[in-house]
């Protein structure tokens, strides 16, 4: 037991020692060597060697030893079959060090791997379902309910998910309390508004003493604005003067357009004709290799009907010959039977005249005499010459009978023997058939095989051509759209060259910012870039001096110019840590890239306290609304800065673009790789016409084997026809002969009869005749009548000779005739199979024909279709040559739009900038509610939208140069419909735009601002109160935050609840269910055919893992009793009982079990061993480890361990007990 637990991965722990190194054997050393004082060993001369035996893990184990031969490893391995019979091996070491080394299949894995495949194979260790230790099933029988309640946990799986349980309930609990207290500080806070509302109002009589510094600051931001109108208006006028040189040259670039657009329409079209012109040719080639494929089984079924026909006419020649020769046959019999018929009568003739030659004459009285005496004969032997007259009369009939049923026995016995041998001839025919038939299945096998393995390659090969066709056009689709509008400037392609060229020469050079970071999403491409801005293209170096070595290099070799980003002395920003989390739509800049850490100086340098957002309204959330100090960026590209101006637009693709450059590399590598593999594939219309060819020879095959197995059939009929033609013949000889037999034996029977009687005549004839026979010179008067009667007798015998030969001739002759009739039907038949075969050729033919007519047409608009693609691919060629062309010339008007909208942007810019700083001044004025005079028409300072986005920083990225015909004509400056009444401006502040002026009326504004801190007012209130309604507003987010976490933490707790409750009550159902039959099938016997009774009882029903669960075992004519209560055999029975339905939930291969009897007796041993052998089969093996005989007597082997003392190791012996059985 110990070397099976722990070659299955049970712990040490639940062995017989708390270490491994305690369970390698040493009983061989401390038998050779002694133990010193210090606890050495000493070996006397012997290495130690460590063997198993039955209660250590080393099963032939390998055992290391030290200096004292102390054993230090030791091994176990099993040996698992599964139900397929493949074999696995199971290995489990321990090691020198103490610990343990899994390996399966003489491979190492690791202990998870190890418990996996356990697990696989329905192994489960934690819950220990293939073994029952000794004092198992007595501490199961004396288990409390929620032990049993963990048993059940570790059968179903739910023991699992307990931690996870715990923790998701205190995590509840934990959102609960949270939410309590979120809810507690909503309210604190709401009495905090209440009270700064009140210090509000105290610190409204303060704006009143405030007019005069804002009527200064009105004077200051109308200087401001009359100036930025100024230039607004002559900005435009420049404007106005470049776009119509614009128009010009975009009337030219559009005219350059319409050429190229029709350029590629052309190519366009060409291209499709093209296309279609090989859509057709691959369409002419799939009918022709249809008509092929059709060609080839109509060929085989010719060859096959052909084989067919000459069969058939060899077979109607043959069989000709045998019609010729029945024939001849009749005809020679006829003959024979003429001649016979003409002997006869020509001994007639001769008989009449021998006796009329060989005859005497008597005289009269002679003759009176006879008759006389003749007739006194006649009197004295009147009866017996009654009889012997009655005799001979009666012989002559049964001797015709007797000749009659002679001939008909020759010829059935002829006819017999004739049967036979043709039955043998066709025997011997179908045999030859049979082997025919055989040899064409195999042939067809052999066909189908290579045709299914070459269908089976082929369908592979078009799969994975598939595959790879698919792949290879996704990443040509990803290649065009990756490389759509990808134009690199010439500027670019030579700062890319140069900063190649100084990483190779200066070490130092780490690359461009964009080359060595990488946005985490790609949605983030666009808003990095505009993170990163002029720092786009830095280059990162490992210190100053590299990058004024670079910097030299750059001005001798004039290379252009640089910015370069020294790590070792690049001064930035420390990180902003509360900025993080402050929104989930938000998030810094630094955290959307992916870089080396060791540049993480330059990347907090380029990135900064920047922050990427969703969107704009989360953006200004996080500068405007809670004051953060940040650059903040948006998806799309908009910017808010620090000093909250705005820029927006859209942002130039180039740069994020150029974040894809490594996955380009990648794509195009791929590309690579997908061509040379689809070429290396084999080509599919070589496999076709393989598989063609096999088909063909496939249906010939079938067609053959259809024809076989036809004439099979009709020799098996004729065979069946004649054999029981042969037992009708051999039904009517064991008629007939019997018959003969009799007769014959009657007609010897009467010939004895008569001679009796004849003998009495002719004592009688002598005595009256002696003196006549004497008279005449006879010896007596049958001499006298043998004179007359001989010629009588031979001319009877010679009769009978001539009938019977008669007989004989005219049986052949109608057996023969028959015979010749049933040959000219099947003659027939040959003749009519042999007209309809030579129809089915002359039809296929006809077929064929047609077929090689329309594959011969096909072949020939192929040709022409190849030679019209070559003609339309040179005219493609030089469509795509002109098409090149006339994009030239559009690249060359394009660059002078592109300049003179340089221009116009520049003034844009100028015209965007002052209405910008504009619009932030009526922003501000409408923000602090700065009153400035406006026009009788205007609109107020309150229609002023706040959420405008006006480019206007000069660090910000440029906007992209559109195309539209919008940029034709000046952008309007929108004023809002706000007309600013200048005329309280005075002249000499209209004249001047000076620097200085500024500073006056800013200075004014100081003086009035300090006169107004010296009445120290309590302006605080207003600002304090903000903050609470701030506060108030996060905390009525976290208190909704709070809430849903509540949800969701209880949620997932009732998930892992409902997880855990089905698992544990499926197990328990499963076991529940099988408990009660299983302990009627232990407990049951002849007296108590019903048994006892056992249920299981769940205490807490809607969470029984919980709580415990109560086993209930009622024996035979008991009652229900706690289980302490049962004896020791009930006690087991209800155990066992339990164990085996526990087991039956997740049942493992095998089931060990170390003396679960050892408190029953006999008949409960008996019980035990009768349900172990019904349960085991195939798939489940039971290993008992038992004193009892009960068990020894049913079961299949007997394995024993017994103690070699002179060995010192326990040894083995196994019985196979299936053969006594």
């Amino acid at each position: 037991m110990d070397a099976i637990s722990f070659v299955l991965g049970i712990k040490s722990s639940h062995l017989r020692s708390a270490h491994l190194r305690d369970l390698v054997y040493r009983g061989r050393v401390l038998r050779t060597s002694k133990l010193n004082g210090d606890g050495s060993i000493t070996t006397d001369g012997v290495n130690g060697h460590a063997g198993g035996d039955a209660g250590t893990v080393s099963e032939e184990g390998i055992i290391s030893t030290q200096e004292g031969g102390d054993p230090k490893c030791a091994w176990v391995m099993a040996v698992y079959e599964d139900d397929a019979g493949d074999e696995q091996y199971w290995k489990r070491t321990i090691t020198n060090q103490g610990a343990s080394e899994y390996r399966i299949n003489d491979r190492i894995v690791t202990a998870l791997q190890y418990n996996e495949t356990l697990e696989a194979e329905n192994i489960l260790i934690k819950a220990r379902n293939f073994l029952v230790f000794q004092g198992d099933v007595e501490a199961i029988a004396s288990q409390s309910p929620r032990d049993l309640t963990k048993l059940i946990e570790q059968i179903s799986g739910s023991l699992e998910h307990k931690a996870e349980y715990e923790s998701l309930k205190e995590q509840a609990e934990a959102a609960l309390e949270n939410q309590t207290y979120a809810f507690h500080r909503r309210r604190g806070i709401n009495s905090e508004i209440k009270q700064y509302t009140e210090q509000k109002n105290e610190a409204d009589n303060y704006s009143k003493k405030a007019d005069e510094r804002d009527q200064a600051i009105v004077t200051h931001i109308l200087w401001k604005l009359y100036h930025f109108q100024k230039v607004i208006e002559e900005s435009g006028a420049e404007i106005q003067r470049h776009q119509e040189e614009l128009k010009e040259q975009r009337r030219s670039m559009e005219k350059c357009d319409k050429v190229l657009e029709e350029a590629k329409k052309e190519h366009a079209k060409v291209g499709r004709d093209v296309s279609n012109l090989e859509r057709n040719i691959k369409h002419k080639e799939k009918d022709i290799e249809a008509k092929e494929n059709d060609l080839v089984p109509i060929a085989e079924k010719i060859d096959i009907t052909t084989n067919n026909l000459d069969k058939c006419k060899t077979r109607v020649s043959d069989i000709t010959k045998e019609r010729n020769i029945h024939s001849a046959t009749v005809k020679q019999l006829t003959k024979d039977l003429k001649v016979v018929d003409k002997a006869q009568t020509q001994w007639e003739n001769d008989f009449r005249k021998t006796a009329e030659q060989e005859g005497r004459e008597l005289s009269d009285a002679d003759l009176h005499r006879y008759n006389r005496l003749k007739d006194d004969v006649n009197r004295r032997t009147s009866g017996d010459q009654i009889k012997v007259d009655n005799i001979t009369q009666q012989l002559k009939a049964d001797e015709e009978t007797v000749k009659s049923l002679k001939s008909k026995v020759d010829a059935l016995e002829w006819q017999a023997q004739k049967l036979e041998e043709e039955i043998e001839d066709i025997s011997e025919r179908k045999d030859t058939t049979n082997d025919q038939i055989k040899q064409t299945t195999r042939d067809i096998n052999a066909k189908k095989r290579a045709y299914n393995e070459r269908t089976s390659e082929r369908l592979r090969t078009a799969q994975l051509r598939t595959e790879k066709d698919e792949k290879l056009q996704e990443v040509l689709t990803k290649l065009l759209e990756a490389e759509d509008g990808r134009q690199q400037s010439e500027k670019e392609l030579r700062l890319k060259a140069t900063v190649a060229d100084m990483k190779r020469m200066f070490p130092g050079v780490r690359g461009r910012v964009s080359e060595l970071c990488k946005p985490i999403e790609k949605k983030y491409q666009t808003a990095v870039s505009t993170v990163l801005g002029r720092n786009f293209d830095a280059v990162i170096v490992e210190n100053e001096k590299t990058a004024i070595e670079c910097i030299q290099y750059l001005r001798e070799q004039r290379r252009g110019q640089a910015t370069f980003i020294p790590l070792d002395t690049i001064q930035f920003a420390a990180i902003n840590s509360n900025i993080k989390g402050q929104h989930r739509g938000c998030r810094l800049a630094l955290d959307t890239i992916n870089y080396d850490r060791s540049l993480e100086r330059a990347f907090l340098y380029v990135c900064g306290n920047a922050v990427i957002c969703d969107d704009l309204r989360i953006a200004k959330s996080m500068v405007w609304e809670r004051r953060n100090d940040v650059k903040a960026v948006t998806l799309d590209g908009s910017i808010i800065h620090r000093g909250g101006n705005m820029t927006g637009g859209q942002g130039s693709k180039q740069d994020s673009r150029r974040f894809d450059d490594s996955e380009l590399d990648n794509l195009r590598k791929l590309q690579e790789r997908l061509v040379s593999e689809l070429s290396a594939l084999p080509d599919s219309r070589r496999g076709a016409s393989e598989e063609e060819t096999l088909q063909g020879e496939l249906t010939g095959l079938e067609q053959k084997l259809m024809y076989l197995k036809g004439e099979l059939e009709a020799r098996e009929r004729n065979q069946s026809s004649k054999q029981r033609e042969l037992s009708h013949i051999r039904q009517e000889l064991a008629t007939t002969k019997p018959k003969y037999e009799g007769k014959l034996r009657e007609y010897h029977h009467l010939e004895r009869t008569l001679q009796v009687y004849e003998d009495a005549v002719s004592e009688v004839q002598d005595e009256v005749f002696a003196d006549f026979c004497l008279s005449l010179g006879f010896s007596d008067i049958r001499a006298y009548e043998a004179q007359q009667g001989t010629l009588q007798q031979e001319s009877a015998q010679k009769r009978l000779e001539f009938s019977t030969q008669k007989s004989r001739l005219e049986s052949r002759i109608s057996y023969e005739r028959q015979q010749l009739q049933e040959t000219e039907k099947r003659i027939k038949a040959l003749e009519d199979r042999a007209r309809h075969d030579e129809a089915l050729i002359k039809e296929l033919k006809s077929e064929q024909k047609s077929l090689q007519g329309g594959l011969d047409a096909l072949s020939v608009e192929l040709d022409q279709l190849m030679e019209q693609l070559e003609r339309e691919k040179a005219n493609h060629g030089q469509k795509a040559e002109k098409v090149a062309e006339q994009r030239r010339e559009v690249q060359k008007w394009s660059k002078a739009v592109n300049t003179t909208l340089k221009t116009i942007s520049g003034f844009e810019a100028e015209r965007q900038l002052k209405a910008s700083a504009r619009y932030t001044l009526l922003r501000r004025c409408k923000l602090e509610d700065i009153r400035i005079p406006l026009g009788g028409t205007s609109r107020g300072l309150d229609q002023l939208p706040l959420d405008v986005v006006v480019p206007t920083d000069p660090d910000a990225m440029e906007g992209e140069e559109s195309q539209e015909e919008s940029n034709l004509q000046p952008s309007d400056v929108q004023d809002y419909g706000i007309q600013i009444n200048f005329d309280d401006l005075d002249e000499d502040l209209r004249e001047s735009s000076d620097d200085d002026v500024d500073g006056e009326l800013q200075d004014r504004i100081k003086t009035l601002n300090a006169e107004l801190e010296t009445m120290a007012p309590n302006m605080r209130a207003v600002e304090r109160l903000g903050a609470v309604q701030d506060r108030l507003k996060n905390t009525d987010r976290e208190f909704e935050d709070a809430r849903k976490g509540a949800r969701r933490a209880k949620d997932d707790f009732v998930a892992v609840k409902e997880k855990r409750f089905e698992l544990f009550s499926k197990a328990f159902s499963h076991i529940s269910e099988q408990i009660d039959p299983i302990y009627k099938n232990l407990t049951r016997d002849a007296s108590l055919p019903m048994g006892g009774q056992a249920y299981l009882d769940m205490e807490d029903g809607d969470e029984p893992y919980l709580d415990g669960i109560k086993y209930h075992a009622m024996p035979p004519l008991k009652r229900f009793r706690d289980m302490e209560h049962l004896s020791g055999g009930e006690k087991t029975m209800a155990a066992l009982a339990l164990l085996f339905a526990v087991h039956s939930y997740q049942p493992s291969p095998f089931f060990v079990l170390d003396e679960v009897d050892a408190a029953l007796d006999n008949a409960n041993v008996t019980k035990i061993a009768n349900y172990i052998r019904d349960h085991a089969g195939p798939g489940m093996q039971f290993i008992v480890i038992s004193l009892k005989t009960g068990l020894f007597h049913n079961s299949e082997a007997l394995v024993g361990i017994y103690r070699d003392q002179g060995a010192n190791s326990s040894k083995a012996l196994t019985l196979d007990l299936r053969k006594y059985q």
